[in-house]
Protein backbone atom coordinates (compact mmCIF):
# COMPACT_ATOMS: atom_id res chain seq x y z
CA UNK A 1 0.00 0.00 0.00
CA UNK A 2 1.28 3.53 -1.10
CA UNK A 3 2.09 5.62 1.79
CA UNK A 4 1.68 9.70 1.63
CA UNK A 5 4.42 11.02 3.79
CA UNK A 6 3.01 14.05 6.13
CA UNK A 7 3.81 17.57 5.26
CA UNK A 8 6.29 19.70 7.15
CA UNK A 9 4.20 22.51 9.64
CA UNK A 10 5.64 25.60 8.65
CA UNK A 11 5.93 27.31 12.40
CA UNK A 12 8.37 24.63 13.32
CA UNK A 13 10.55 25.24 10.46
CA UNK A 14 10.27 28.35 10.98
CA UNK A 15 12.00 28.19 14.45
CA UNK A 16 14.34 25.68 13.03
CA UNK A 17 15.88 28.48 11.35
CA UNK A 18 15.90 31.02 13.70
CA UNK A 19 17.96 28.21 15.87
CA UNK A 20 20.80 28.49 13.24
CA UNK A 21 23.83 29.77 14.28
CA UNK A 22 25.62 29.89 11.18
CA UNK A 23 24.20 33.16 8.74
CA UNK A 24 25.33 30.77 5.38
CA UNK A 25 22.52 27.95 6.85
CA UNK A 26 19.80 30.66 8.13
CA UNK A 27 19.78 32.34 5.14
CA UNK A 28 19.47 28.76 3.21
CA UNK A 29 17.16 28.11 5.47
CA UNK A 30 15.06 30.97 5.17
CA UNK A 31 14.84 31.29 1.41
CA UNK A 32 14.10 27.30 1.30
CA UNK A 33 10.82 27.94 3.45
CA UNK A 34 9.49 30.71 1.14
CA UNK A 35 10.36 28.42 -1.94
CA UNK A 36 8.50 25.52 -0.41
CA UNK A 37 5.97 27.46 1.04
CA UNK A 38 2.94 25.72 -0.69
CA UNK A 39 4.40 22.32 0.90
CA UNK A 40 3.88 23.00 4.01
CA UNK A 41 0.78 23.13 6.86
CA UNK A 42 0.63 26.18 9.27
CA UNK A 43 -0.79 24.55 12.83
CA UNK A 44 -2.06 27.84 13.38
CA UNK A 45 -3.88 26.94 16.83
CA UNK A 46 -0.70 25.55 18.23
CA UNK A 47 0.53 27.01 21.40
CA UNK A 48 3.90 28.56 21.45
CA UNK A 49 4.78 26.26 24.25
CA UNK A 50 4.27 23.51 22.04
CA UNK A 51 7.91 24.14 20.53
CA UNK A 52 10.91 23.08 22.29
CA UNK A 53 12.39 26.02 21.60
CA UNK A 54 15.97 26.99 23.68
CA UNK A 55 16.20 29.90 26.07
CA UNK A 56 19.02 31.82 24.02
CA UNK A 57 17.70 32.51 21.14
CA UNK A 58 17.93 33.67 18.16
CA UNK A 59 21.17 31.53 16.45
CA UNK A 60 23.72 33.97 16.51
CA UNK A 61 27.18 33.54 15.09
CA UNK A 62 30.37 33.84 17.58
CA UNK A 63 31.23 37.41 16.02
CA UNK A 64 30.46 40.43 15.92
CA UNK A 65 30.55 41.40 18.95
CA UNK A 66 27.57 42.76 20.53
CA UNK A 67 27.58 45.85 22.60
CA UNK A 68 25.57 48.57 23.18
CA UNK A 69 24.31 50.89 20.71
CA UNK A 70 26.30 53.92 22.87
CA UNK A 71 29.60 51.67 22.86
CA UNK A 72 29.52 50.97 19.65
CA UNK A 73 32.16 53.40 17.36
CA UNK A 74 31.20 55.80 14.73
CA UNK A 75 33.58 56.06 11.49
CA UNK A 76 33.78 58.10 8.54
CA UNK A 77 31.91 56.76 5.45
CA UNK A 78 34.74 58.84 3.51
CA UNK A 79 37.53 56.04 4.38
CA UNK A 80 37.27 52.49 3.22
CA UNK A 81 37.31 51.01 6.37
CA UNK A 82 34.23 53.63 7.47
CA UNK A 83 32.25 52.58 4.80
CA UNK A 84 32.89 48.87 5.48
CA UNK A 85 31.76 49.65 9.13
CA UNK A 86 28.61 51.87 7.91
CA UNK A 87 27.50 48.74 5.36
CA UNK A 88 28.19 46.11 8.59
CA UNK A 89 25.62 48.28 10.39
CA UNK A 90 23.18 47.74 7.98
CA UNK A 91 23.88 44.00 7.55
CA UNK A 92 23.42 43.39 11.29
CA UNK A 93 20.01 45.03 11.58
CA UNK A 94 19.44 42.64 8.16
CA UNK A 95 20.65 39.94 9.79
CA UNK A 96 18.49 40.31 13.63
CA UNK A 97 15.63 41.46 11.00
CA UNK A 98 15.77 37.37 9.69
CA UNK A 99 15.44 36.19 13.34
CA UNK A 100 12.69 39.04 13.75
CA UNK A 101 10.29 37.78 11.29
CA UNK A 102 11.17 33.94 11.82
CA UNK A 103 10.25 34.80 15.37
CA UNK A 104 6.79 36.32 14.43
CA UNK A 105 6.12 33.15 13.01
CA UNK A 106 6.45 30.22 15.57
CA UNK A 107 6.16 32.61 18.32
CA UNK A 108 2.48 33.60 18.08
CA UNK A 109 -0.81 31.31 17.43
CA UNK A 110 -4.15 31.78 16.50
CA UNK A 111 -3.25 34.21 13.89
CA UNK A 112 -5.26 33.95 10.28
CA UNK A 113 -3.21 31.52 7.57
CA UNK A 114 -1.94 34.73 5.88
CA UNK A 115 -0.25 36.10 8.46
CA UNK A 116 2.65 33.56 8.54
CA UNK A 117 2.92 33.16 5.34
CA UNK A 118 3.72 37.40 5.02
CA UNK A 119 6.33 36.84 7.96
CA UNK A 120 7.57 33.79 5.81
CA UNK A 121 7.74 36.47 2.88
CA UNK A 122 9.15 39.55 4.82
CA UNK A 123 12.00 36.93 5.95
CA UNK A 124 12.80 35.33 2.87
CA UNK A 125 13.46 39.48 1.49
CA UNK A 126 15.59 40.20 4.58
CA UNK A 127 17.68 37.17 3.81
CA UNK A 128 18.21 38.36 0.59
CA UNK A 129 18.97 42.18 2.13
CA UNK A 130 21.54 40.99 4.04
CA UNK A 131 23.33 38.79 1.23
CA UNK A 132 23.53 41.62 -0.67
CA UNK A 133 25.20 43.87 1.83
CA UNK A 134 27.64 40.91 2.89
CA UNK A 135 28.74 40.39 -0.61
CA UNK A 136 29.47 43.63 -0.81
CA UNK A 137 31.32 43.73 2.11
CA UNK A 138 33.25 40.78 1.60
CA UNK A 139 34.19 43.07 -2.05
CA UNK A 140 35.92 45.35 0.38
CA UNK A 141 38.09 43.27 2.11
CA UNK A 142 35.59 42.25 5.30
CA UNK A 143 33.19 40.38 6.66
CA UNK A 144 29.74 39.65 8.71
CA UNK A 145 31.47 39.77 12.26
CA UNK A 146 34.11 42.24 11.54
CA UNK A 147 32.88 45.32 13.62
CA UNK A 148 31.19 45.36 16.62
CA UNK A 149 27.22 45.77 16.74
CA UNK A 150 24.23 46.82 19.07
CA UNK A 151 20.89 44.75 19.88
CA UNK A 152 18.40 47.01 19.32
CA UNK A 153 16.23 45.46 17.02
CA UNK A 154 16.04 42.34 18.73
CA UNK A 155 15.73 43.38 22.46
CA UNK A 156 12.11 44.85 21.35
CA UNK A 157 11.57 41.70 19.72
CA UNK A 158 11.94 39.69 22.93
CA UNK A 159 10.52 42.45 25.24
CA UNK A 160 6.94 42.10 23.18
CA UNK A 161 7.19 38.19 23.13
CA UNK A 162 4.44 37.64 25.08
CA UNK A 163 1.75 39.48 22.86
CA UNK A 164 1.08 39.96 19.01
CA UNK A 165 -0.15 42.93 19.19
CA UNK A 166 2.82 44.99 21.05
CA UNK A 167 4.77 42.78 18.54
CA UNK A 168 3.00 44.34 15.09
CA UNK A 169 3.11 48.14 17.18
CA UNK A 170 6.57 48.22 17.98
CA UNK A 171 8.61 46.59 16.08
CA UNK A 172 7.79 46.27 12.24
CA UNK A 173 5.44 50.18 12.89
CA UNK A 174 8.51 51.68 15.14
CA UNK A 175 12.03 49.81 14.74
CA UNK A 176 11.61 48.61 11.18
CA UNK A 177 9.51 51.93 9.92
CA UNK A 178 12.76 54.51 11.39
CA UNK A 179 14.53 52.86 8.41
CA UNK A 180 12.44 54.21 6.18
CA UNK A 181 12.84 57.86 7.73
CA UNK A 182 16.95 57.11 8.27
CA UNK A 183 17.26 55.36 4.78
CA UNK A 184 16.93 58.33 2.10
CA UNK A 185 19.76 60.73 4.48
CA UNK A 186 22.53 57.43 4.45
CA UNK A 187 21.78 57.25 0.70
CA UNK A 188 22.53 61.19 0.64
CA UNK A 189 25.72 61.09 2.56
CA UNK A 190 27.04 57.79 0.53
CA UNK A 191 26.40 59.95 -2.91
CA UNK A 192 28.45 62.12 -1.32
CA UNK A 193 31.31 59.77 -0.91
CA UNK A 194 30.86 59.29 -4.92
CA UNK A 195 33.21 55.98 -5.37
CA UNK A 196 32.25 53.19 -6.62
CA UNK A 197 31.74 51.27 -3.55
CA UNK A 198 29.17 53.84 -1.97
CA UNK A 199 27.29 54.04 -5.21
CA UNK A 200 26.31 50.19 -4.74
CA UNK A 201 25.70 50.47 -1.07
CA UNK A 202 23.34 53.00 -2.74
CA UNK A 203 21.82 50.52 -4.98
CA UNK A 204 21.20 47.87 -2.25
CA UNK A 205 19.83 50.49 -0.13
CA UNK A 206 17.14 51.08 -3.03
CA UNK A 207 16.29 47.77 -3.03
CA UNK A 208 16.09 47.38 0.99
CA UNK A 209 13.99 50.46 1.35
CA UNK A 210 11.10 49.21 -1.31
CA UNK A 211 11.18 45.85 0.72
CA UNK A 212 10.85 47.55 3.98
CA UNK A 213 7.80 49.76 2.79
CA UNK A 214 6.07 46.55 2.60
CA UNK A 215 7.29 45.13 5.49
CA UNK A 216 5.86 47.71 7.50
CA UNK A 217 2.59 47.72 5.77
CA UNK A 218 2.80 43.98 6.80
CA UNK A 219 3.04 45.15 10.24
CA UNK A 220 0.17 47.79 9.76
CA UNK A 221 -2.22 45.62 8.53
CA UNK A 222 -1.78 43.04 11.53
CA UNK A 223 -2.47 45.82 13.68
CA UNK A 224 -5.15 47.01 12.92
CA UNK A 225 -6.55 43.68 12.30
CA UNK A 226 -5.37 43.03 16.06
CA UNK A 227 -6.73 46.24 16.75
CA UNK A 228 -10.23 45.57 15.32
CA UNK A 229 -10.37 42.24 16.96
CA UNK A 230 -9.57 43.38 20.46
CA UNK A 231 -11.99 46.22 20.43
CA UNK A 232 -9.21 49.15 20.82
CA UNK A 233 -8.46 52.27 18.77
CA UNK A 234 -5.32 52.23 16.75
CA UNK A 235 -3.86 55.33 18.08
CA UNK A 236 -4.17 55.83 21.85
CA UNK A 237 -3.23 52.20 21.97
CA UNK A 238 -0.12 52.70 20.06
CA UNK A 239 0.54 55.53 22.23
CA UNK A 240 0.12 53.14 25.60
CA UNK A 241 2.46 50.44 24.39
CA UNK A 242 4.99 52.74 22.73
CA UNK A 243 5.08 54.06 26.95
CA UNK A 244 4.36 50.53 28.35
CA UNK A 245 7.50 48.85 26.43
CA UNK A 246 9.65 51.95 26.01
CA UNK A 247 9.97 51.92 22.69
CA UNK A 248 12.62 54.87 21.11
CA UNK A 249 11.95 58.95 20.88
CA UNK A 250 11.07 58.96 17.22
CA UNK A 251 13.56 61.23 15.11
CA UNK A 252 13.11 63.17 12.23
CA UNK A 253 12.75 63.95 9.57
CA UNK A 254 9.88 61.83 8.82
CA UNK A 255 9.85 60.20 5.01
CA UNK A 256 5.93 60.93 5.08
CA UNK A 257 6.27 59.37 1.63
CA UNK A 258 7.07 56.06 2.35
CA UNK A 259 5.40 56.13 5.72
CA UNK A 260 2.09 56.70 3.57
CA UNK A 261 2.96 54.18 0.91
CA UNK A 262 3.36 51.75 4.13
CA UNK A 263 0.17 52.33 5.17
CA UNK A 264 -0.01 54.92 8.02
CA UNK A 265 -3.03 57.33 7.95
CA UNK A 266 -2.74 61.14 8.07
CA UNK A 267 -3.97 61.23 11.40
CA UNK A 268 -1.28 59.11 12.53
CA UNK A 269 1.46 61.11 10.39
CA UNK A 270 0.01 64.51 11.68
CA UNK A 271 0.84 63.23 15.45
CA UNK A 272 4.31 61.65 14.57
CA UNK A 273 5.60 64.85 12.34
CA UNK A 274 4.27 66.65 15.95
CA UNK A 275 6.89 63.94 17.86
CA UNK A 276 9.75 63.94 15.88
Amino acid sequence: MTTIAPKLELRQQALAALMASNPDKKVALTQCLRAQAATFFIATDTPQAHFQAPEDLPGCPARPELRSHLDVPKRSPFTTEGLAALIHAVSHIEFNAINLALDAIWRFSDMPQAYYLDWLRVADEEALHFSLLRTHLQSLGYDYGDFPAHTGLWDMTEKTSSDVLARMALVPRTLEARGLDATPPMQAKLRRVGTPEALRAVDILDIILRDEIGHVAIGNHWYRFLCDQRALEPLATYAALASQYGAPRLKGPLNLSARRDAGFDAAELALLSQQA
